[in-house]
């Protein structure tokens, strides 16, 4: 991929090509000054544990990616900073009465190469990842895709410069918060008509622009964009850093060469709080972190009687309360409790090795097997300690006779290595894109495929598989409940499908339900105006600095 070995700076770049970069997203409604007014100083660094391995927003599922592009580009929707509310971005107004949606566009935003955008920007970024016949179709797209825009959507048509007409094939009840998703930020039609690099570069209508990739030492500069359309941003410059050890992440934090820091472990918070020039923000998150079963690849995972078995073998509450040291709570359903799809009736799987064996034998592995168990090694929201974490379920599952083998690997890998399919288990996670309950129980748990006869599981070559669903997990029932609740307007109905989806997917158990964790910073006290964002953001446009 281009531009990933070294430096990319972005002035020399533009003097050489003739051309810009991507689109921003967190762009609030406010309009106001210009990006890079006079009031703005100082240079923001934000700390985290791994760096972006593209700077395209259609490429990647990676959290760590949103973290930069959302500053860069603007969605036609974003959310409220610190909230789950919707609000203006791109588009001003919008309508959605059944399968018609209607978008009116601001007039006023303009990519940071100086071009206007228009409604043909949108209709251009969506065929770039869904529209197979378009000439520019980007063949490497996300599972995003489909997810986002792609299974809803029955045509985009521009209304003039600046509105939007958008028929859905069926009534979607989550689309317009689809449409705050980092993943359906607008890019400009000149770039991707143009061979534009979006992977290594980025022109985009948000408050920040690309000033310098760096790659070779996890450094991303940003710096305002002079034709930002809103308020902000506040700081002269943006840098993201990336610190892969959590104590010397803390420590960069404390000694005031960081200024925010995201993905703390349990024993580096003390080190926060013990500091008088930063403190921990926290919130509650909108996240899961749990452990998939890839029925596609060992036949033992396609008896839920062995599922349940791993999962009363886990110890998920010392998990929790042990090595998390209590800032996640456990978890015993796809949904997070924030959500109206959660199911309060149900409760976590408890520890009982006695009733994992049982389960074991009556399902012919009274004898054990083995499997390899994937993670990540970096910190992550959801699962702040991933090699003790993995240590733990290795010792559980090892006191029941089940050989587990750890493969620990960076992020990026990681990500490429299970979207492959080619993990037997993996220690998994997920943050909410949107807030509603359909982008758990769809886009983790719903193949997208057609479930075979007789089986609840895939092979994972299927053709149009959501590789999102990293268990190959495909229940019918499970799948139906899901189904009609994305066709169901009324919020009560939809909660009640969902709670029903929850039950299902407790007592099938294609993950092991680890943790529900609270989302925590580490802040210096030099900084104001953060709101610690469980969804979209982070919001660092509105960030000042003493």
């Amino acid at each position: 991929m281009s531009g990933n070995d070294g430096q990319s700076s972005r002035r020399s770049f533009l003097k050489s090509a003739g051309s810009a970069t991507v689109v921003a997203t967190a762009a609030s409604s406010m309009a106001g000054c210009l990006g890079g007014d006079s009031d703005s100083g100082g240079t923001l660094r934000y700390g985290r544990s791994s760096h972006s391995d593209t700077l395209d927003p259609q490429r990647t599922t990676s959290g760590e990616v949103s973290k930069v592009t959302n500053q860069i580009y603007d969605g036609l929707i974003d959310f409220e900073p610190g909230e789950a509310a919707i609000t203006e971005s791109l588009a001003t107004d919008w309508s959605m009465d059944g399968v018609d949606v209607t978008i009116e566009l601001r007039d006023d935003a303009q990519f940071d190469d100086g071009t206007d955008f228009t409604a043909d920007d949108f209709v251009a970024t969506y065929r770039r990842f869904v529209d197979e016949d378009y000439d520019y179709y980007f063949e490497d797209a996300s599972a995003y895709g489909p997810f986002t825009l792609g299974n809803w959507i029955e045509s985009v048509e521009a209304d003039g410069d600046h509105s939007l007409n958008i028929t859905l094939n069926d009534p979607y009840a989550p689309f317009l918060r689809n449409l705050a998703m980092f993943a359906a930020v607008v890019l400009s039609k000149e770039d991707i008509e143009n061979d534009f690099d979006f992977n290594a570069d980025a022109n985009g209508t948000g408050p920040f622009q690309l000033e310098e990739l760096d790659n070779s030492n996890g450094r991303i500069l940003l710096t305002p964009n002079d034709n930002y359309w809103g308020d902000g941003p506040n700081v002269e410059q943006l840098l993201f850093l990336e610190r892969g050890q959590n104590s010397t992440r803390t420590q960069a934090l404390v000694e005031g060469e960081l200024e925010i820091i995201d993905n703390l472990a349990p024993e580096n918070i003390g080190s926060v709080e013990d500091s008088d020039a930063a403190e921990i923000q926290s919130g509650e998150g909108i996240n899961i972190g749990y452990m998939s079963f890839n029925q596609s690849r060992v036949e033992a995972f396609r008896d839920a009687r062995v599922r349940q078995a791993i999962s009363y073998a886990i110890d998920t509450e010392s998990i929790v309360n042990e090595v998390y040291s209590g800032i996640a709570e456990q978890a015993d359903q796809p949904c997070p409790p924030a959500l109206f799809g959660h199911n309060d009736d149900l409760s976590p799987y408890a520890y009982d090795p006695d009733q994992a064996e049982s389960l074991l034998e009556e399902a012919g592995y009274g004898d054990g097997f083995s499997f390899e168990l994937t993670t990540f090694q970096n910190a992550r929201g959801y699962n702040p300690a991933p090699s003790s974490t993995a240590e733990t379920i290795r010792t559980n599952l090892g006191d029941i006779g089940i050989d587990v083998t750890i493969d620990e690997r960076p992020f990026s890998d990681y990500l490429t290595y299970t979207s492959d399919g080619k993990h037997d288990a993996s220690l998994a996670g997920w943050y909410t894109d949107n807030a509603d309950p359909d982008n758990f129980y769809y886009v983790l748990l719903h193949p997208q495929v057609e479930s075979p006869d007789g089986q609840d599981w895939v092979d994972w070559s299927t053709e149009g598989y959501n590789t999102s669903n990293r268990a190959a997990w495909a229940n019918q029932e499970f799948m139906d409940r899901v189904e009609e609740a994305q066709q169901t307007a009324d919020q009560d109905e939809r909660a009640n499908l969902y709670h029903e989806a929850a039950q299902i997917a407790h007592d099938e158990a294609p993950w092991v339900y680890i943790d529900y964790a609270d989302e925590i910073r580490g802040v210096r006290n030099t900084v104001s105006n953060y709101d610690v964002s469980a969804i979209g953001g982070p919001h660092l446009h509105i960030v000042e600095l003493e």
